[in-house]
């Protein structure tokens, strides 16, 4: 009996572990978009969709060759685009959704550097063809941000 009390404790903690290791964890439901994420994504797009809309502008400042409107509006409404977009690429969207947005972003910028160089050196044919790289990838970075129908049913 002494032996037999030996071994029980024995046996109850296998059995205990065996239990704990057969347990698994609980699978988690991948991360979805809400309709209040999609909401505070569209609030900080206002400013980059409203420079989009502008964009006509700095190709009529391109072809009258209006270097002064041209820089204004690269550094002002162009300039100004860095915060929400930087925000939504590091807080708002999920994760998987960021590498390609984070890249999207990238090319967006290293155009407008492009483009502000080829304004400040007022030339025309490089001008043009910044803008409309620019235009390209504020086009591409834009497709890219979650919609309505992104939201999980």
């Amino acid at each position: 009996m002494k032996r037999l009390r030996s071994i029980l404790p024995i046996l109850l903690a296998a059995f205990a572990i065996f239990l704990v290791s057969c347990g698994g964890s609980v699978a988690k439901a991948p991360p979805v978009y809400t309709p209040e994420k999609i909401a505070e994504i569209q609030r900080y797009m206002t400013p980059v969709y409203k420079a989009r809309e502008r964009m006509p502008e700095l190709a009529d400042y391109i072809e009258a060759e209006d270097w002064l409107n041209v820089s204004s509006f690269i550094h002002g409404p162009l300039g100004g685009l860095s915060s929400p977009m930087g925000y939504i690429n590091r807080s708002v969207v999920l994760p998987k959704d960021r590498p390609a947005l984070e890249d999207a972003y990238d090319s967006f910028y290293e155009d407008i550097e492009r483009l502000d160089a080829a304004a400040q050196e007022k030339t025309y044919g490089f001008t043009i063809a910044g803008y409309k790289s620019t235009l390209k990838d504020l086009d591409a970075y834009i497709d890219l941000i979650p919609t309505e129908s992104d939201i999980a049913s």
